[in-house]
């Protein structure tokens, strides 16, 4: 990976045009961080549901998050991840139950300091 100082501010390089990591014309490093969360959550959560032969739909995946206003740099504090899928309703119990796993597979997830608590929901559509 590589990042430059692009006209209007930094940029990751990609052959498919450059992200820019500046919040008024892109993402911010933040809201990137939070999508990398909620993307790989994603991933996660789709592998168990296959391989615990959980067939699925998914139709949408939205994402919270909370900065701590009492530290001055403001990290992270909380990432809330919601699934909304089509699930069978016998299914239904046990894609609840392997919500529980994503974190702890998640390998973007365990690179975040303890104090960035990940939370997910899974409606049903």
């Amino acid at each position: 990976m590589e990042l430059i100082q692009g006209k209007d501010g930094i940029e990751l390089v990609h052959s498919m045009g450059n992200w820019k990591l500046k919040k008024e014309i892109g993402f911010s490093p933040v809201e990137a961080l939070v999508a990398s969360i909620a993307a790989c959550g994603t991933y996660v959560y789709q592998s168990i549901l296959k391989k615990s032969e959980i067939g699925y739909v998914l139709l949408d995946v939205s994402v919270t998050y909370e900065r701590s206003q009492e530290l001055k740099a403001q990290p992270l504090q909380l990432v809330q991840i919601e699934f909304k899928m089509k699930i069978a309703e016998e299914n239904q119990e046990r894609a609840i139950r392997a919500l529980e796993l994503i974190n702890r597979n998640c390998p973007v997830v365990q690179s975040l300091n303890d104090g960035v608590k990940v939370c997910e929901k899974l409606i049903f559509a």
